[in-house]
């Protein structure tokens, strides 16, 4: 019987659809070291070759996964791809398709996070001035984690033990894996988005390196930078320091360590308010016994005794007034009276009767002084001395002065 023969186009769509229905090669994780990595510098996709020791096979990684990248892929460098295998028809080229990859091993695990560190720590997402301050007393907190781990286990036991009243609002999610990663991001995103929640608290429990890998993505880092809720991160235990822990606002040691930072301590707040009560009933005592001497020193008696004192005391101040008062009035009396000696002393001197008293005569006309220089020959004038006057004719006038000379 003749075999009818195929197109190499038909074989090769027959060997896909033969890899497709194999289970197995449509969720792969596989290890191995990168070869000839090489990223499209326009459509941005990631091509390279996979090998081991005995063998190899080529590797795609397109754009929008490889946007997703925390870190820098380098020759050499030893990795875990998940993904599928299938065949690229057109070229009959049995590949990887990679969906999500991270380093494996020591060493690569070390660069790729010394690279994102240092890449993210120089766009700021470190800085202490971006991180936030958590509330005292939070009412709400949202909390991102596996609904099955240890680590919820840990944050519940605690915080009903410290603060009982607080409301937890749960954003279960993976905490390893290739799922991890989005669900982590969209858990945030939405305790953010739904307002409730006070402080975010980002925990998973103890774990190797790998494990706590997914917490050192990028796009979690960037979520958590952008978050406006105070953000805490709890990861591992508190030798392990990931991405998340540098950006967010408060980095705890474990998940238990997290949930006594994020709430207060009720036993420690109900010494405070017995503190701050007998503190307020020693001051109300005092005000009390304080209150009660004011009103004893009101008392009749002691009224009666304290009106004598202060009688005797405004008694003894009036007498001092008036010593006072009397030196101050002598004083002034004293000096009037010298005052007045003196004045008179100058008035005495100045009085015309006494120049008369000396032999000397005033000339008067009509009742007042006469200016010599002024009268009249034939003209009558009386002359007035200390005790006499007479009356005279002015036979003559000359005009000069005492001297003699003319004026």
């Amino acid at each position: 019987m003749k075999q009818q023969a195929i197109t190499v186009t038909v074989l090769n769509r027959y060997a896909r659809q033969a890899l497709q229905q194999v289970e197995l090669l449509q969720n792969l994780v596989v290890c191995g070291e990168i070869a000839g990595f090489n990223k499209h510098y326009k459509s941005g996709h990631c091509y390279f070759t996979l090998r081991d020791t005995q063998s190899s096979i080529k590797a795609v990684m397109f754009a929008r996964q490889a946007s997703l990248l925390g870190f820098q892929p380098q020759e050499g460098m030893e990795v875990l791809v998940y993904g599928h295998a299938d065949l690229f028809e057109r070229d009959g080229a049995f590949q990887l398709y990679v969906d999500y990859m991270r380093p494996s091993g020591m060493g690569s695990l070390q660069k790729a996070f010394d690279q994102l560190k240092a890449k993210l720590e120089q766009e700021g997402l470190f800085d202490p001035a971006h991180k936030k301050r958590l509330p005292p007393m939070p009412q709400t907190i949202g909390i991102v984690t596996s609904k099955t781990g240890a680590a919820l286990q840990d944050i519940l036991n605690v915080m009903g033990r410290r603060w009982p009243g607080v409301k937890l609002i749960l954003a279960p999610v993976s905490v390893q894996g290739q799922a991890a990663e989005e669900e982590i991001v969209n858990g945030i995103r939405a305790l953010e988005q739904d307002g409730r929640s006070q402080i975010i608290l980002v925990a998973r429990g103890g774990g190797s390196r790998e494990d706590l890998w997914v917490f050192n993505s990028e796009r979690i880092a960037r979520v958590a930078y952008a978050c406006t809720v105070p953000l805490v991160s709890a990861v591992g235990h508190e030798i392990d320091y990931t991405i998340l822990d540098y950006v967010a606002d408060l980095r705890a040691p474990t998940p238990s360590a997290a949930a006594e930072l994020c709430v207060p301590d009720r036993e420690e707040w109900f010494r405070k308010i017995q503190d701050f009560r007998n503190n307020m009933q020693n001051s109300i005592q005092k005000k009390l016994e304080l209150c009660y001497n004011k009103m004893k020193e009101l008392s009749p008696e002691s009224a009666r005794e304290m009106n004598c004192v202060r009688q005797e005391q405004r008694q003894e101040q009036l007498k001092q007034l008036q010593l006072l008062a009397g030196e101050r009035i002598e004083r002034i009396v004293a000096e009037k009276e010298s005052q007045l000696v003196a004045a008179a002393a100058v008035a005495h001197s100045l009085n015309p009767y006494q120049v008369l008293a000396r032999g000397y005569a005033m000339v008067e006309t009509d009742g007042s002084v006469a200016q010599v220089e002024k009268l009249e020959p034939g003209q009558t004038v009386e002359l007035i001395g200390h005790k006499a006057r007479a009356w005279c004719r002015v036979e003559k006038v000359k005009k000069g002065g005492v001297s003699g000379e003319a004026t």
